[in-house]
């Protein structure tokens, strides 16, 4: 592809010079080389951005332990000559490269976290670390693929660091922490970043991030404009009931059977309460934990669940109901109920019309063919507090290999999570001609 570019605008520059005179096809024949410098370039980092993924999968870490990582990062980017700050969100790491000319400012995000997951992936890089995770010893594993993720930035920096006199605008690359959530009582993630500064001096005018995927084949990019991942939220509700034997349960308030009737009663909610053809939504008990005996009929029963929904309206409007189920039933058996609802991560919207001004950018960088417009899906993103910020879309790289049955591959959070890193590069190139043809105009 690069060499078609470098053809094509050698030919334009020998037989119509007089036309790049103007200003406009002078700047469009400026974005050509650039896009072409960046092929050029992209395949120059394909075999260190597969080397850092496998050095980084191999060393995972936690959420908010990323110090290896960010040190890694924080030295190839200092490397490169930008503006390093480091420390953000407790690890996380902001670097800014400025452009040869004046323009726009566009941001790229990565996360660095891995999860408590044991691999059972057999590579000669597989995580062999350990550590404690509440309470518990566990297995560390990039199950989700944010290694991938580190690593195409990484060489994403690099390519349009040594190019950056053609770039007209400034680009900001976040590396940030605890995506895949906290335990209880820290901070940090994409909302912390944003708290610490991560968006200004300067403030982006668009952000674009991408996510390995196994449920594209590797090659394939998905895309989708408006809501795209769900909002999740956690529930806790706790049932008081009073205590009594089990052989004489008209004595006390049976908290087990009035949380059985809970949880039926929450299942209304999406049955028969919500505008189902509007957006999709779900409403899942996750656990349950009450008594200690066979014979005794305990004080409390607490359950734990999650909802997921892609309309802010909605989100609130299940809030409510949960609330109002969990009180009736609760009443109507002569217990109590308190509810306790965590907020998470927003829905991630990704901008409708930037979408689809950068539509054009994926099929030429992965060819049309491979430019998918895919489903909702319901697991959550961190990315989601970034587009709150600016115009944001954020995108799916495939990384199951061409020839597996999709449907067979292990999941994002298995640990049998199977990254082809011949969809590295893919991903790379998609950020990085983003990226230039933002600066460029879209």
């Amino acid at each position: 592809m690069g060499k078609r570019h470098f053809g094509w605008t050698l030919a334009l520059g020998a037989g119509v010079g007089a036309l790049l005179a103007s200003g406009t096809a002078a700047w469009a024949g400026d974005r050509e080389q650039a896009q072409a410098t960046v092929d050029t370039r992209a395949a120059v980092e394909q075999p260190k951005i597969i080397a850092w993924r496998r050095d980084i999968h191999e060393h995972p870490e936690l959420g908010n332990q990323e110090t290896r990582t960010a040190a890694l990062v924080a030295k190839h980017l200092k490397s490169l000559g930008l503006e390093v700050r480091t420390g953000v969100a407790k690890t996380g790491v902001v670097a800014v490269l400025k452009g040869g000319k004046p323009g726009p400012v566009v941001a790229l995000r990565a996360d660095m976290d891995a999860l408590p997951v044991t691999e059972q992936v057999d590579l000669p890089f597989a995580s062999k670390v350990k550590t404690q995770y509440e309470g518990h010893e566990v297995g560390v594993m990039h199950a989700c693929g944010h290694d991938t993720h580190v690593a195409m930035l990484m060489g994403v920096a690099e390519v349009l660091a040594g190019m950056k006199d053609q770039l007209p605008g400034t680009v900001k690359f976040i590396f940030q922490p605890a995506e895949e959530g906290l335990a209880k009582g820290e901070v940090g993630g994409a909302e912390q970043m944003l708290k610490e500064g991560a968006f200004e001096n300067p403030k982006p005018d668009a952000v674009f991030g991408v996510h390995v995927i196994s449920t594209l084949h590797a090659g394939d990019v998905g895309y989708r404009p408006g809501p795209f991942m769900a909002a999740a939220d956690e529930f806790v509700i706790t049932v008081h009931g009073r205590q009594s034997h089990g052989a004489l349960p008209w004595t006390g308030v049976d908290p087990i059977v009035t949380a059985s009737q809970i949880v039926l009663g929450l299942q209304t909610i999406e049955s028969r309460q919500m505008e189902v053809i509007k957006e999709p939504s779900i409403l899942s008990v996750g656990s349950i934990h009450g008594g200690n005996r066979n014979n005794i009929i305990p004080d409390t029963v607490t359950l734990n669940g999650t909802i997921r929904t892609f309309d802010e309206g909605m989100r609130a409007d299940i809030d409510k109901r949960l609330r109002r189920t969990v009180a009736g039933i609760a009443e109507s058996a002569g217990a109590t109920a308190d509810v306790d609802i965590i907020k998470g991560y927003p829905v991630t919207i990704n901008n409708p019309e930037l979408t689809a001004k950068i539509v054009p950018t994926l099929q030429r960088v992965a060819g049309k063919d491979h430019v998918k417009l895919i489903d909702k899906v319901t697991p959550s993103e961190d990315f989601s507090f970034y587009e709150q910020q600016v115009p944001g879309v954020y995108l799916f790289v495939g990384i199951t290999p061409p020839d597996a049955d999709l449907s067979k591959a292990a999941s994002n959070h298995s640990p049998k999570f199977f990254v082809d890193e011949s969809g590295l590069i893919v991903g790379a190139r998609t950020l990085a001609h983003l990226t230039v043809d933002y600066l460029y105009g879209l």
